[in-house]
C-alpha cells in the first residue's frame, strides 16, 4: 500500500528528499522509520494527518517532514547530509488514529548513503 521513492547516493552536505505515496486514504500518523545493519529500526520523523510532527534529536533542525492529506503522501526534505544518515529509510502509515504500528503499512524502503 505504501510506494517509497527518492534513495539514493549524496556526498556529505548535499540534500534528497525522499517521498511516499499510499494507495489508500490514511488518517493515522506518516512517517520515516530507518535502519542500518545490526542496529534496530528507529523513528526519523513523522507527522499527523493535522500537521503535527515528532522528529528524533538527531535529524532536528536537519530534516522536514510534509504531508499532503489529499494525495496520503508524506515526504522527508533531508539537508546537510552526514554519512551517519546513511540507512535503509522505510516509510510508514497508520491507516486511522487507532491502528497500532504492530499494523502499520510499511514502504519497501529506499537506500539513502551519504559518502565523507
Amino acid at each position: 500500500q505504501l510506494q517509497a521513492s527518492g534513495g539514493g547516493l549524496v556526498q556529505a552536505g548535499g540534500s534528497l528528499q525522499l517521498s511516499c505515496a499510499a494507495s489508500v486514504s490514511i488518517f493515522g500518523k506518516m512517517g520515516w522509520y530507518r535502519q542500518t545493519p545490526g542496529k534496530q529500526r528507529e523513528l526519523v520523523a513523522d507527522i499527523t494527518r493535522g500537521g503535527r510532527t515528532t522528529y528524533a534529536d538527531s535529524v532536528k533542525g536537519q530534516f522536514t517532514i510534509s504531508r499532503d492529506g489529499a494525495k496520503n503522501t508524506v515526504s522527508l526534505q533531508m539537508n546537510s547530509l552526514k554519512p551517519e544518515d546513511t540507512a535503509v529509510y522505510y516509510c510508514y502509515a497508520l491507516q486511522n488514529l487507532f491502528t497500532s504500528r504492530d499494523n502499520a503499512y510499511w514502504g519497501q524502503g529506499t537506500q539513502v548513503t551519504v559518502s565523507s
